[in-house]
């Protein structure tokens, strides 16, 4: 069993004297930067000059730096960058300016994995992975609350590097809920995997596929969305709350049946030995590979699967239902 961390465990005092820099300003970067501070931590961060993020910053009362001035400042720093950025900055403005004794922490383990970046063994390299978007993060925070975190150690020369990493979760407000210890290469393996397979790949395209099948039959498109798409979410929240067995004591008997029945008709065998593939093509860095060129010569499989997936029909039937939603916020 997994080893979890609470805030019994993790000393504030750890960073309390240091500098601690936020490399990015975007969703994660603000929140962990303004948890951060609140947590009474001395916090810098670094953006791109008169970019909307820079901007953000300043409107909260940081002074955004460039990151070769962060690094030169601060005593432990945080990644939080775009993955396919990452060894850019790191190359050309993070390692002209490391010096031995510092702490370089990610919230994801890609570039580290899959060596894009390449760290000095005279630094501690840290994770600390909120399982929540960056909105979660401040708001649970300000509410006294926490998002549960991945912790991992991947470089220790000081002999301090968890103790760095769980007092940064335990400023992040991680610690509040629990933190489980885990490795750079299970974190990013396993997120890859459940990106890939079920959380963005495997629902959207069961999303779709569901609609298409619907539609080709002659129901309309509106009644097609409502059932493939929308009302998702209302099974989701509810197998996050009470689990799946939990979900289905509320459902309908009907629904209930058909759901133990038919699931595994869409879920085969064969789909199960896809998942297996798909897994297999993360861990031997297919997929990295893969992915590391496609940014490499400027995203061209990547801008064309966006561009079509737009003009889908579900696309456009989901825009009109919305908007008939007046309890949905757009952002």
């Amino acid at each position: 069993m997994a080893k979890i961390y609470y805030d019994k465990d993790a000393d504030l005092g750890v960073l309390k004297n240091k500098t601690v820099g936020i490399i990015g300003y975007g969703s994660q970067g603000r929140a962990h930067a303004l948890n951060l501070r609140d947590s009474g931590l001395n916090v810098i961060v670094a953006e791109l000059s008169g970019t909307p993020n820079w901007k953000k910053a300043e409107e909260d009362n940081f002074k955004p730096l460039s990151t070769p001035e962060l690094v030169k400042k601060a005593d432990v720093m945080m990644m939080l960058t775009q993955d396919n950025l990452q060894p850019l900055v790191y190359e050309n403005e993070i390692k002209p300016n490391l010096k031995d004794g510092k702490a370089l922490g990610f919230a994801h383990g890609f570039s580290i994995v899959f060596s894009q970046i390449t760290p000095p063994e005279t630094i501690d390299v840290f994770m600390v992975a909120p399982k929540g978007p960056g909105d979660l993060v401040r708001t649970q925070f300000t509410e006294g609350k926490g998002v549960p975190c991945l912790v991992a150690v991947e470089q220790n020369p000081t002999g301090n590097a968890l103790k760095i990493a769980l007092a940064y979760a335990k400023a992040l407000g991680g610690t509040r809920c629990g933190v489980v210890e885990t490795t750079f290469q299970e974190e990013t393996e396993t997120d890859l995997f459940g990106e890939q397979v079920i959380l963005c790949g495997g629902v959207t395209e069961l999303i779709r596929a569901s609609f298409e099948t619907l539609v080709e039959a002659g129901y309309q498109p509106e009644v097609a969305y409502y059932e493939t798409c929308h009302e998702l979410k209302l099974i989701v929240d509810l197998i996050i709350e009470r689990g799946i067995q939990g979900m289905r004591k509320v459902i309908s008997d009907t629904a209930e049946y058909g759901d133990m029945t038919r699931g595994p008709r869409v879920i085969t065998d064969s789909v199960r030995q896809e998942m297996k593939k798909i897994l297999k093509e993360i861990q031997d860095g297919t997929f990295a590979r893969e992915w590391i060129l496609e940014n490499k010569i400027g995203r061209p499989v990547f801008n064309a699967l966006a561009k079509r997936a737009e003009k889908h029909l579900i696309e456009e039937v989901g825009a009109k239902m919305r908007s008939m939603m007046p309890w949905l916020k757009k952002k």
